[in-house]
């Protein structure tokens, strides 16, 4: 029982720790630009965290974090083991200030602890973590893509089209004043 307590209290501490992970992402624009002063802005966060649970009824990043481990090697020392590591290694990415994602940190946090438990087959390959591994890779590749296709587009459209005239006289004021 005391076990289950700890565990407990590690799974609320990623919790934690994963709002100030994540905070720069949601929060530090509207702050940095000044439309919500820093409490405005984590109670805005915090209220629409806590109603998206009820109002999206697909819990797909969720779902992929249970189905992670096959459910006959999931025990509380896996559990265990996968918060304290996914603890870890949010709180190393933040203090170096690399970005990762806490989702993915969780999944993997599992899938070695149930590795290190019961070997390779206690993780579901198939659905969950291959799509994860994949688009570790794949989005900031897929992002790269149309980052250049949306600047080749805005260069042409700079270039010879007259709708962005006013784009450019706006951006010239933009450029040329204090």
């Amino acid at each position: 029982m005391t076990f289950l307590i700890i565990v407990i209290a590690l799974a609320l501490i990623f919790d934690y720790i994963n709002g100030f992970h994540d905070a720069a992402n949601s929060i530090a624009t509207i702050v940095s630009t000044k439309v919500l002063t820093p409490f405005q802005a984590v109670l805005w966060a915090a209220v629409f965290n806590f109603v998206a649970y009820f109002i999206f009824k697909d819990h797909g990043v969720a779902n992929s974090v249970a189905k992670t481990v096959k459910i006959e090697s999931i025990t509380l020392q896996v559990v265990c083991a996968g918060l304290i590591a996914a603890i870890l290694w949010n709180l190393l990415t933040w203090w170096f200030g690399i970005p990762s994602s806490s989702s993915h940190t969780l999944i993997g946090g599992f899938a070695g602890a149930a590795i290190a438990h019961g070997g390779l087959g206690t993780v579901n390959w198939n659905d969950p973590v291959l799509k994860t591994i994949g688009f570790i890779f794949l989005a900031p590749l897929i992002g790269m893509i149309m980052a250049y296709i949306i600047s080749v587009w805005f260069i042409i459209c700079n270039r010879y089209c007259s709708c962005f005239g006013l784009i450019k006289v706006a951006w010239h004021y933009h450029c040329h004043t204090g």
